[in-house]
């Protein structure tokens, strides 16, 4: 994954506003623990295709 490192700092979970922190191939909130998928370096900030924490 390459995102830009000034991107991370302005995205947020659009869920609960919480921060995101990139783990692998998936964005990670770091106060639900919804992970979004990131496609073709492109974040996918959708809830409905956000993984849930096990």
């Amino acid at each position: 994954m390459n995102l830009d490192p000034t991107l991370l700092e302005i995205i947020v979970c659009p869920d609960c506003r919480g921060d995101l922190a990139a783990e692998g191939e998936e964005l990670v909130c770091g106060s639900c623990g919804l992970a979004y998928p990131v496609r073709d370096d492109i974040p996918v900030l959708l809830v409905d295709e956000a993984r849930r924490p096990e």
